[in-house]
């Protein structure tokens, strides 16, 4: 196996936020609908969620990067057919022109599932017969008195069987989300609503060919990757066979290992961006100083890999959605603070819908972040910007850690 190559951590640090598009290029930056396209296929998927205490989670990823970003832009894009939902990262938004890669996870998930699908045979057939005759269908059009134990169920049998049908065809590919209205979805037979030509390409793919598409994928959507994620290549290959996969693409040459002074963990690249890598000079610290303040979503496409984020940028992060209060340390929403090349601390936000308020419940700087009146200032536009995305007419800060940031803020 090639011996790894040395690189200094801020440069990979930089290149990862350039090829995340988290530094602001005035030559190649564009807004609007097509923009928000082109980002996701840049960026080759963006992950999907429901929970709102602000805006969802894909909205937030694109607004952080596509200036005038608006949500209707995402749900226009899936019902034009540009892009797909299904289970990469998790469940995401991939453009179109993937689907037939996905072969692979589609027939791993319909196997796992089918049994699950038997269950309810009866559920299953009246829904694809509806599918076929009446065309795309709102999750409101099937009901059922029918309780069945669903995903989030524990002892007591709570979902609608319908309910539970859509999600189990949705999950194995036999039937996709094509519209998008409000939180409704609207589903549609998957046979009848992928383009023919990527429909007859998924058909001849064979499954090989879809694993290594799909490792490929998720190498650049990671940029700098470790084959020890288990979600590595997104297609559930347990340790030895990742571990092999890599191998076999660093004696190809296609593949370079990394080595970063005082990080333990050893990383690879492609060896097309480890060349783009060397090519690039470190950016100046005037020019980092430059950049605005980005609150970045718990989801977002930097922060998939929590270990890299330690590595790299010195920064330990968890979601606390799902963290009991009395454990939590930032709040269940805090949103990582981005400037420059540096993770610098969080802000968690909550949105009062009726009053047109945005409450910063937290706002919180690590102890290293030195405070300046320019930091303090972009810190200020940012919220502006955060909150007039979410329609917010006023913002009040409920705490601030360190408190003497009270003071430089109420300065300006």
């Amino acid at each position: 196996m090639e011996k790894a190559q040395t690189v200094d951590r801020t440069r990979v640090r930089q290149f990862l936020l350039k090829k995340q598009q988290l530094f602001t290029n005035p030559n190649t930056e564009h807004s609007g609908k097509e923009a928000a396209l082109r980002m996701v296929e840049h960026l080759e998927c963006v992950q999907l969620d429901p929970v709102s205490v602000v805006e969802r989670n894909q909205h937030l990823v694109l607004a952080a990067r596509v200036p005038g970003y608006r949500p209707k832009y995402l749900a226009q894009h899936l019902s034009e057919g540009k892009l797909f939902e299904f289970w990469a990262n998790a469940a995401c938004a991939i453009p179109m022109r993937d689907y037939p890669i996905f072969k692979a996870i589609r027939m791993r998930r319909l196997n796992h599932i089918q049994p699950h699908l038997e269950a309810l045979r009866a559920v299953q057939e009246m829904i694809l017969d509806r599918l076929r005759k009446e065309g795309p269908l709102p999750s409101r059009a099937f009901d059922s008195e029918t309780k069945v134990h669903g995903y989030w169920d524990n002892e007591k049998a709570t979902t609608k069987a319908t309910s539970h049908a859509l999600n189990l065809l949705m999950d194995a590919g036999i039937i996709r989300v094509v519209q998008r209205e409000g939180v409704e979805r609207y589903y549609h037979l998957t046979e009848s609503s992928i383009p023919l030509p990527l429909l007859e390409a998924d058909q001849k793919m064979e499954m090989e060919t879809s694993k290594t598409a799909l490792v490929n994928k998720y190498m650049r959507a990671y940029t700098i990757f470790d084959p020890r994620d288990a979600r590595f290549g997104w297609i559930n290959a347990p340790a030895a066979e990742r571990r092999a996969e890599i191998e076999h693409r660093v004696d190809a040459g296609t593949v370079v290992p990394i080595e970063i002074p005082n990080v333990r963990r050893r990383y690879y690249m492609t060896s097309e961006d480890f060349e783009a890598l060397q090519a690039v000079e470190p950016i100046a610290q005037e020019e980092l100083e430059q950049e605005p303040v980005r609150f970045l979503a718990p989801l977002d496409n930097l922060l998939w890999s929590r270990d890299r984020l330690v590595d790299l940028f010195d920064f330990h992060y968890r979601w606390e959605i799902y963290v009991p209060k009395a454990k939590r340390k930032f709040g269940p929403y805090a949103m990582p603070i981005l400037y420059g090349d540096r993770l610098i601390g969080r802000m968690n936000p909550s949105l009062d819908r009726k009053n047109k308020g945005l409450c910063v419940e937290l706002l919180q700087l690590e102890p290293s972040v030195k405070m300046t009146q320019a930091l303090a200032e972009k810190l200020k536009k940012a919220l502006h910007d955060f909150s007039m995305f979410h329609g917010a007419e006023n913002v009040t800060i409920a705490k601030i850690e360190p408190a003497s940031l009270l003071r430089t803020l109420s300065a300006i």
